[in-house]
């Protein structure tokens, strides 16, 4: 039986003595992560919001298959959050959607949460009406019948296995009034348990026609914004779930069809925030790493071409870095991409390699 075919839903339950240490550790956790990056400059919390946040957009969309541009992605949230980064590209409207949901979410986390706002998000992610073959329903709740039910399944046709079946579209506008009540609400409840639980409330009323796993996250990114008291995020829960995601829905499934008791999944839910926290002193080293080179001396006043390029060199460039493949990157001359490598190596930035001649390569000093 599917928990919201129960007569107690949704009044779910939980054993807080099973999660209330590691509940402890993660809002530990949490507090130590923002108290740190108060102690950094502007610039470096730009760049942390900015790389989990496009984490956060890549990721969600990767655990139900999509695969967005990282380019795209990042450069549409430096435009909407006015940071400014070099080799910023041109972005299409399925990237530029997903990133106005995700911003939406997070920025103005302190907003209520409407139906006319879900609406917004799910239209976003949808700009022409179309997911991949198929017609939906955009900026409204779906209207499937009952013989034609809402439901996740896996497995080659004819022999497919239903994972989850949603409820009749009859009872979405009662089922999402009393969820966006409860969100919208002030209570005593944890604000991280109100994210696990805000999370699987709406993904088991699954609304939409597609998009709801997406949308699901960034109700739980929103609701994680709220707990830190922040709109700059520096930790990347989806990114997270995605490198766990066969276990993410494993949990999902099984919670989604047991009783009413959501103890394994705020534990699953919980340890998984805590890995993601735990995984973000890696990324923080990497931009505090980026940042104070770009605040070095040398790195003032260069041209766009340099920036650009020294961007890619610090993100992790594929092979040498030579001057025929800064001409081709830059779309300049080799005689220009020359003097842009030997600009940066008089201002103590680059240095060559051993070979010479069109082989000479550059790395960092």
């Amino acid at each position: 039986m599917f928990i919201y075919r129960r007569k107690e839903w949704p009044n779910f339950k939980w054993d807080m003595e099973v999660i209330s240490d590691i509940l402890a550790n993660v809002r530990h956790e949490q507090g130590f992560l923002l108290g740190r990056m108060e102690g950094f400059g502007f610039n470096y919390q730009d760049e942390a919001t900015l790389k989990n946040l496009t984490q956060d957009v890549l990721k969600s969309s990767e655990i139900e298959g999509e695969i967005l541009d990282p380019q795209q992605v990042r450069s549409s949230i430096a435009r909407r959050l006015g940071i400014h980064v070099a080799g910023l590209v041109p972005t299409d409207r399925h990237v530029d959607g997903a990133v106005e949901m995700m911003l939406d979410a997070t920025q103005n986390h302190a907003d209520l949460l409407t139906e006319e706002r879900l609406f917004g998000w799910h239209a976003a992610l949808f700009p022409t009406g179309w997911s991949g073959m198929h017609r939906i329903v955009v900026g409204r709740w779906r209207d499937n019948t009952a013989d034609d039910p809402m439901q996740v399944v896996s497995g080659p046709m004819g022999r497919e296995t239903v994972h989850f079946q949603a409820p009749d579209a009859d009872r979405l506008q009662m089922e999402m009034d009393a969820f966006l009540r409860w969100f919208n609400e002030t209570t005593n409840l944890d604000p991280v348990l109100k994210a696990a639980i805000a999370h699987l409330w709406f993904v088991t009323i699954h609304p939409f026609d597609d998009g709801n796993g997406r949308i699901a996250r960034a109700i739980m990114d929103m609701q994680l914004a709220r707990a830190d008291r922040s709109s700059r995020r520096f930790y990347s829960m989806s990114a997270q779930i995605r490198n766990e995601r066969e276990a993410y829905f494993k949990v999902l499934e099984e919670t989604q069809k047991g009783p009413l008791d959501i103890t394994e999944w705020l534990l699953w839910f919980l340890q998984c925030l805590g890995r993601a926290l735990s995984a973000t002193h890696t990324t923080l080293a990497d931009i505090l790493r980026k940042t104070k080179f770009w605040d070095l001396p040398g790195a003032q006043s260069i041209n766009d071409r340099q920036r650009l390029m020294l961007q890619r060199m610090l993100d992790g460039f594929e092979g040498k870095v030579t001057s025929s493949k800064w001409a081709k990157i830059t779309k300049v001359s080799q005689d220009t991409a020359i003097r842009d490598l030997q600009d940066l190596v008089e201002r103590g930035l680059l240095e060559k390699e051993a070979a010479g001649g069109r082989s000479t390569s550059y790395v960092f000093c």
